[in-house]
């Protein structure tokens, strides 16, 4: 299986338990492996038989713009849903989406969630 890497794409959005979160918004770091068969991009060099990454990093920013979700968990879920079911070619996709200012009280470089769906 093919793989296409999207690696820490900044998205802000206004995710989180707190009502400060979801009022002020926070930036998140998204990470993206998508999987499938994309030989016939490599034969064709024609973007419509592979995926395009760019549509791929506008829908998740949409995504995370559309909702507020008190968990990160389901924040990546329906990243996850909202690529598999625009983009046929990616049969399954890995989703880490890290949160850098988690209101922890202690210093910390992030929490994370990753999650793996697919067809």
């Amino acid at each position: 299986m093919d793989e296409i890497r999207i690696v820490d794409l900044e998205v802000f959005a206004n995710h989180g338990v707190f009502p400060e979160e979801n009022a002020l918004g926070q930036k998140f770091i998204v990470n993206l492996v998508l999987r499938g068969d994309f030989s016939a991009a490599c034969k064709s060099d024609v973007l419509d038989d592979s995926v395009d990454y760019g549509a791929v990093c506008h829908l998740v920013d949409a995504t995370l713009r559309a909702s507020t979700f008190k968990l990160i968990e389901r924040a990546a879920q329906a990243v996850a849903d909202a690529v598999l079911d625009r983009f046929p070619l990616v049969q399954e996709i890995d989703i880490e989406l890290k949160k850098p200012w988690a209101p922890i009280g202690l210093p910390v470089a992030y929490a994370s969630v990753k999650i793996t769906r697919g067809r």
